[in-house]
């Protein structure tokens, strides 16, 4: 069986979950029985990878209405993107075949705050320089969350290596999770099919 969809359908079905659970207020996924031993017998197509901060307020299978099996997700403090992050992504698109990145960013984030204080000596320290590369002297914590987030957006298209086949098909987006509203602001302008470096 072809469980492989396109980068367009699979950005539709996460606009549309989003909606669901920002309407709803709930999420409810199937994990049962079945369901994980057909993931067993299959094995995994995810149709997303999710890249997103490791807040426990941000979940991203319950804000975009799906369930086991359905998303790749990579969740780091600050949704910063290192070698690791990079490789995981490599594997999600290049190996598991999955047509869609996202970088999900989130509104209240406790990285983004400690970016906009001073950097320590700490591993966390690490995370904070990270951002703080990204958002410059920005302030506002809602910019610095975005422009935190492009900065992900960028590194990945950047510097993932992927083979030609795999990257044409690709795309990646950037996103803002309202932990408030619920709702994921999606920046489309961040959107790429391929590396500019890459002629048809």
């Amino acid at each position: 069986m072809d469980h492989r969809i396109t980068a367009e359908e699979a950005f539709g079905r996460l606009r549309q979950g989003n909606a669901d659970y920002v309407r709803k207020g709930v999420h409810v996924s199937d994990a049962g029985e079945e369901l994980r031993a057909d993931l067993k017998e299959h094995g995994q197509h995810p149709f997303a990878c999710v890249i997103a901060c490791s807040d426990s307020r941000v979940i991203p299978e319950t804000l975009f209405s799906v369930g086991l099996g359905d998303l790749f997700v990579i969740r780091v403090a600050g949704n910063v993107v290192d070698d690791y992050v990079l490789g995981s992504v490599e594997y999600a698109a290049e190996h598991l075949k999955t047509p869609l990145i996202v970088v999900l960013g989130h509104t209240e984030c406790g990285a983004v705050a400690a970016a906009l204080g001073k950097a320590d000596d700490t591993h966390i320290g690490a995370v904070v320089t990270e951002i703080q590369q990204a958002i410059g002297g920005e302030h506002d914590p809602h910019h610095a969350s975005t422009l935190n987030m492009q900065h992900s957006v960028d590194k990945i298209r950047r510097e993932v290596v992927l083979s030609d086949e795999t990257r044409a098909g690709l795309k990646i987006v950037g996103g803002i999770y309202n932990i408030e509203t619920g709702r994921v602001d999606f920046l489309e302008e961040a959107t790429f099919q391929k590396r500019p470096d890459v002629t048809a």
